[in-house]
Parts: structure tokens; sequence; C-alpha cells
């Protein structure tokens, strides 16, 4: 073992070898050393001798310089892909007070983002040399605020190879990292190596400032190495069998990630390298939670079984440095294992899939869809109810970073990755979309008035139901990849926010915050308050109707729904009408206590045109009648008090 020091970022040749002597150097498993004179700033790397026979899993390669698996942060010249690692002082920053938020789940709302796409775009009006970094994303607080999230939830931040895509591409979301404690160095400002660290820093800082939360799309499943053929940067040239889990007698990596390798992660050495990764992001860098991709990985054994108690998700959990951190899980992975509703834990999240494709069913009015809707209104107790845990277990969402935009999930039938260059196979095909009659872009006014009502409509219920809604980043604007469901390899327009768009679809943007802010019925920045319309739905009494009052239809053909909720803490009453049916339906309206005709009021109605398909809540207008007509493919809230 070598430890190789070097002068400069670009040098291929180190200006000082340190040979590490097993006999004074290593401790157990652990090789160990002090050199005098080192600070924050050193470029770093390790060179590590022993046998190369791959057919037993051992892949040591003395021409190698490989990255410290612990290292704070790397340095990447850009081109050439050499990579070094930095050493970091984390004391050498001041956090001016700052600490993780620690908003309550019913309070939360999540916007999915990606640093670098938020930013790039030249309409976002960033300095140029400020466009998709940490510092660009501190320019872009205000929107956020003004649209309402309370955290957002950045895609990998974990130093990434770019280079890990197709020829002529480049890997864009950053699924495929390098180390789990170096924050992506491609997301910062200037050429100083030690810029990440402090740039992310100050991000989280302003972030937290503004009120909104931190959490983090986490890596633990694979590595930028992949499979067989793939690069050596770090732990397949250290530890080949124990940091992978291999099969065959170690010649081939078991792939649950669909990456090329699956991380050994309930290895003792993996499982105190997670955990410490995790420390480090929540106490030095400040972070609020973490989002594990393809999380069910981390419940299979060295042999790929599943593990019904996973020591390291039970150390995740149950670790107190991480108390308070909000945990979610992505509870499936790559090799067919699905988990929602049953992953292990007592204060896991989960991301609901089903939430998302049940809520597309039911919009294309799909036969049978309307039970398992119905139940993901109200937080899914026929996914969770079995644990007795909050509503906010389930993360609901109906769209993400993996597959289509809203506006493209209304646009397209199939899914249109010509350009990722493997002939359309990539990518989910499962898709639940609708294109509303046309594939792709129309100019029939017919045609885009319904697609506008059926974006409202999910976004309308993502923010309606109980649990913790999430939404896209440009979701609130209509953002388009063209049809595009795995755009993983394109860091250009097709998936950076064009802000043009704000303005353009002004109307919808106004919409979701509308409807972000009765759902909090709060200031961030307000020590008074008020109980979130999530929780007092969750705590009220409902009641469900079909067209008729109390006379639900729940067989295979029915496609719309009613529900009558009393909010004891408010003495008011809301009356959502669902209405997934592919003609207006009249529905009965209930009479509230003794009242002939109760004087109910219209928040909100996703088939009308803006400025009457929201209002705000004390503006509603009155709705005379015991009845109302419910346009095709609608949602409708009404409310009344006393």
């Amino acid at each position: 073992m070598e430890l190789l020091l070097f002068d400069g970022v670009n040098d291929s040749h180190p200006s000082q070898v340190v040979t590490l002597d097993p006999l004074e150097h290593r401790t157990y498993h652990y090789w160990h050393a002090f050199v005098a004179g080192v600070e924050a700033g050193q470029l770093y790397g390790y060179r590590v001798h022993g046998p190369w026979d791959p057919s037993r899993g051992l892949c040591f390669d003395a021409a190698k310089v490989l990255l410290d698996p612990y290292g704070r942060a790397v340095a990447i010249t850009e081109g050439t892909g050499l990579m070094k690692s930095v050493v970091v002082d984390p004391g050498a920053y001041d956090w001016q007070g700052d600490q993780p938020l620690r908003h309550p789940c019913a309070r939360t709302i999540i916007y999915e983002m990606h640093i670098r796409g938020f930013t790039a775009h030249p309409s976002s009006g960033v300095s140029e040399e400020k466009r998709g970094t940490y510092a660009g994303l501190i320019a872009k607080i205000p929107y956020l605020q003004d649209l309402g999230i309370t955290a957002v939830e950045l895609l990998p931040v974990f130093a990434f190879d770019r280079q890990a895509a197709p020829a002529g591409q480049t890997n864009y979301w950053g699924y495929q990292p390098l180390g789990f404690f170096a924050p992506h160095p491609g997301y910062s400002c200037g050429d100083d190596p030690l810029a990440a660290v402090n740039q992310f820093r100050d991000m989280v800082k302003a972030l937290h400032r503004a009120g909104i939360e931190v959490i983090l799309d986490v890596v633990f499943n694979h590595t930028a190495e992949g499979g067989l053929n793939g690069p050596t940067f770090c732990f397949r040239g250290i530890d080949n069998p124990n940091y992978y889990l291999l099969k065959d007698g170690g010649s081939q990596y078991a792939d649950y990630s669909g990456c090329g390798n699956s991380l050994n992660a309930n290895h003792p050495v993996v499982q105190r390298m997670i955990i410490d990764s995790l420390r480090y992001w929540v106490g030095e860098m400040h972070v609020d939670g973490f989002r594990f991709d393809l999380a069910s990985i981390l419940a299979r054994d060295s042999a790929g079984n599943v593990l019904p108690n996973p020591p390291v998700l039970w150390d995740i959990e149950s670790d107190p440095q991480l108390a308070g951190t909000k945990l979610i899980a992505e509870a499936w992975d790559a090799a067919g294992l699905y988990q929602v509703g049953s992953f292990v834990g007592d204060s896991w999240r989960e991301w609901n899939g089903r939430f998302r494709d049940d809520a597309r069913d039911f919009f294309r009015s799909t036969p049978g869809s309307l039970g398992r809707f119905a139940d993901r209104l109200i937080g899914s107790p026929q996914i969770y109810g079995h644990k007795e845990r909050e509503a906010e277990q389930s993360i609901n969402f109906v769209n993400c970073h993996d597959g289509f935009t809203l506006n493209d999930l209304v646009s397209y039938n199939h899914k249109h990755n010509e350009a990722n260059g493997e002939q359309n196979r990539d990518g989910c095909d499962d898709n639940r979309s609708w294109n509303c009659g046309v594939e792709g872009p129309s100019n029939d006014p017919a045609v885009e008035q319904l697609r506008a009502r059926q974006i409202r409509n999910f976004i309308a219920v993502t923010l309606l139901s109980l649990g913790i809604p999430m939404l896209l980043m440009g979701d609130e604007v209509r953002r388009s990849q063209h049809g595009n469901n795995n755009s993983y390899g394109m860091d250009d327009p097709v998936n950076w926010f064009d802000w043009t768009l704000l303005q353009q679809h002004a109307d919808l943007h106004r919409f979701v915050k509308l409807m972000i802010s009765r759902r909090l019925l709060r200031d961030l920045h307000s020590e008074q308050e008020r109980t979130p319309l999530n929780v007092l739905i969750r705590d009220a009494t409902k009641a469900w109707h079909g067209s008729r009052l109390n006379n639900p239809d729940w067989g295979e053909d029915s496609h719309s729904i009613g529900l009558t909720i009393q909010l004891k803490r408010e003495n008011s009453w809301l009356h959502l009408i669902l209405n997934g049916y592919w003609k207006p339906l009249d529905f009965e309206l209930p009479l509230i206590g003794t009242n002939t005709v109760t004087s109910w009021r219209r928040w909100l109605d996703t088939s009308l045109a803006s400025p009457n398909d929201i209002v705000p809540w004390e503006m509603a207008p009155s709705h005379s009648g015991n009845t109302y007509a419910a346009a095709e493919r609608s949602v409708v809230v009404l409310y009344t008090t006393g």
C-alpha cells in the first residue's frame, strides 16, 4: 500500500510516495499513517499492490491511482479524467449558527430537482459562471420560497463519473458515484479543489435561511466502477471481494442495480462506511435528510438473498446521530424486489410508486382503478395500515426524474428515447400515460385544453392527498423532455429548466402556488403556525359518495367518486369530487346539519379556465343548488363553514 501526494490537479506523477509498512501502518483491516505538513487542499491517492486474479475477484492493479473511499473532496481533470482525493478540514467553515430545520413531515412539500438543470439554461438569468452550480441554485432560492415548497430533494451530489454514459453523451443525472463523502466538483465555480465543499455548504446554509430543507438522493447500491469491463477508480482496486456482491466464485458481479455491480452493503466494513457517510453529511454538511436510490438492494446479504432484518438499514434507523433526519426509501431494486408497504423499520418513508401508477390510471379511465386510487388519496391505508404509521410514511408523487415529465405524461402514449442512442430500447415501457388524442405537441385547442386540465388534476390530487407530496422540477410550468423518459445522458436544454415557461404557463404556476399555500396554511417565517389542511383531513370524519349521496360505486367500470370531510377543528366541511369519466356528471351535494340547502363555496375546479380554476381560499365564490355539474376528467373542491 502506497500513499501518493501530488502538487497539481493535472500531475500524472506524485511528488512524494509514502510506502506503508503493514507491521507499522496496519491495524486489523485498516491502514493508517501520519504525514507531517499535510494541509487542507493537499491532493493525494493510493496505489495498492496485490494479485490480479479476476476469476477469484482479486483486481489489484499497481498502475492505478485510487481515490480514498473516505475522501471528503475529489479533483477531476476535465478531458483527461484524472482524479485525485483532496484533504479537507471540516472545521474550517463558519456555519453562523446554522442547524437542520427539522420541519414536521406533515408540513413538508418536496421539490425534486437537479442542481445543474435548475439554472443551466441561459433564460435562468443567472450569471454564466454560476449557471448549473451550487451558487446558481442560491440565486434562485426566492423562486422556491415563492412557490411554497419546504424541501428540495437534490439528484445525486456525491462526486460522480460524468463519462459513465454512451458515446457522445454525459452522465447528467449523477447516479454513478465515485465516493460517498465528496460533493460533486462539477457543480462548483472556480478551480479550487476545495470549492465544491465550501460552496455546497453555502447552498445548504442559504436554503436553511429561507426555511427550505435539503434532502440528498444518495446512491449506496452501486458505484461508477460498473461490471467486469468497467473502470477502476477506488473500491475495486482496494478490496473488490468485500466492497461488492460477487458470484460464481468471485468472477462475476451480482447486479441488482442495473448498473453493473451491487455494493455489499451489509458487510461490516461497507456498512460502517455508509453510516459514517450519512453522519458526515448530517453533522458536517448540515443536510436534513436522504432519499435512498434502489434502497431494497441494502436489504440483500452477500449472496443476494433478502434479509428480514438487514443490519445496515436498522443501523441507519437507530443511529443516534441520525435521529430526526428524514429517511426516504425507493423501496425496490432493478432485479424485481418490490417492498412498497413492507420496507423494514419504523421511521422510513417510502416513495409510493403505487400512488403514481393508480393516479395515472384513474385519470386515463382505466377499468378497476377507482378503488385503488381512492385508497391512495387518503394515505394508502391498504398499503401502510398494517404498520399503524402516520400517513406521511407515503411520499406521494405522479412524476419524478425517472420517467415522463408531467407535460409529457399527458402528451405522449409512448416513450421517444431515440436520442439516447439505444434504438428506443431503454427507459420504462409501462408509463400509463395518455396523449389526449395526439402524440406529441398539438395546436388543437381542444387537445391543449384537455392536457392543461389533466395536469391540474394530477397536481391537485398530489397536493390534496394524505402523505408527503413531491413535485418534479419544472412540472409547475409544463417542462417537457419531448417524450424522453430516460434522459440520464443529456446535459442540454432537454433536461434544463427553461425559465421562459414561467411566463408562458403563468396560469399553471399560479394554480400550484395557491394549492400549496392552502395545504400549508402557514408562513415559513412565522412562529404562529396553523394546522395544515392535510392534518385536518387525516383527523376528520369522512364519507364516500357516487354521483348520488352515500352511494359510491366501487365497480370495475366506475370512474368517479365523491368525498365529504368534516374538519372538526375548523368547524367546516370539504366536499371533493373526482370525475375520471370521459363525460360530465351531476353530483348531489351533502346537506349539512338541518339545512335544506347548504351554501357551498367553490375553491377549485380544474375544468375552469384561469383564474377561476382555483381562487384564494377566502375569496371562493358561492355555489347554489344541491348538485354540482363536474366536467369530464376534473377535480372539484367545495367547502362550507358553520
